[in-house]
């Protein structure tokens, strides 16, 4: 079955990463009383919209670059099989980040005009993750960044909205739900490190070596787990323990990335680290709610 091309650029497989802190962020915020659908459904979109901009950004800019190319493991990218032309895909990137300007705009009203720079900043650097002079992810800072706006950003922000504070318990939801989402770019990294190092793109799996990358990757899945025992032990709830229940996924994911080889191996460790995040996002959000 053929895949719209404009679906295949868009990588429906990351896009758990911005779904996930919305989901755990309002959930959080239903617990203390403050939730505002509203608000949440705002931050969902601006999310997503985010999210298919940068990774559109990322097929055209990673084009123009030569780190995609046929020798390259990963999934299909659009504008390097030449399934979307380069200046359709530029264009699509400036149309969907201006998109999920107008989204942030809507939140103004919930939050105030200071929201406004905030929004700029997150689709600046969603934009600089493969652009500009100093791309992000071709210096090393991709995991940072995932962390930061995919984690502590995404989830610190959506709660703030909804209920007009920031919390100590939004910080940690953040930390573990962003330390998932960069574990996805940490198999990215692991799996591209040859092509990676052919297009000067100094990720932190190139600078390291695939050793580093594997045992980053096994730390962050630590530091996901080790937040859901933080997190209940915080807030007395025996409930915030659900994720746990991922943990046979998790060590599949912490023995699998050691022995994979092929580009259809690395792409189901994807798929399941994806399966996680999202599995994880749920577990934990219903146990806020319980």
């Amino acid at each position: 079955m053929k895949v719209n091309p404009w679906i295949l650029a868009a990588r429906p497989r990351t896009l758990p990463a911005a779904m996930a802190p919305v989901l755990v962020a309002t959930a959080l915020a239903h617990r203390v009383g403050g939730f505002d659908g509203g608000s949440a459904a705002i931050c969902l979109v601006f999310a997503l919209l985010l999210q298919i901009a940068t990774n559109y950004a990322n097929d055209y800019f990673d084009f123009k670059k030569g780190a995609d190319t046929e020798a390259r493991l990963g999934p299909t990218r659009a504008v390097a099989a030449g399934l979307i032309q380069p200046e359709a895909m530029k264009k699509a990137t400036g149309v969907t980040f201006v998109a999920a300007l107008a989204a942030g705009c809507m939140l103004i009203p919930y939050g105030g005009w200071w929201l406004l720079p905030v929004g700029i900043c997150c689709l600046a650097c969603g934009y600089a993750y493969t652009a500009g002079p100093f791309p992000l992810a071709y210096i090393g800072l991709g995991e940072v960044f995932v962390m930061l706006f995919f984690g502590g950003v995404a989830v610190c922000f959506t709660f703030f909205v909804q209920t007009g504070y920031f919390s100590r318990e939004a910080l940690l939801l953040a930390t573990g739900i962003g330390s998932l989402s960069a574990g996805l770019l940490a198999i990215n990294n692991h799996r591209d490190i040859e092509t990676d190092r052919l297009a000067h793109k100094r990720t932190l799996a190139v600078r390291f070596g695939p050793g580093f990358s594997l045992w980053e990757f096994r730390i962050l899945l630590l530091w996901a787990f080790a937040g859901c025992l933080a997190l209940a032990h915080l807030l007395k709830a025996g409930w915030m323990l659900l994720p746990l229940l991922t943990l046979p996924l998790g060590y599949r994911l912490w023995t699998g990335l050691d022995k994979a080889s092929s580009g259809r191996e690395f792409n189901k460790l994807l798929a399941n680290t994806a399966a996680l995040l999202s599995l994880y996002s749920v577990l934990l959000a219903l146990g806020l709610i319980l």
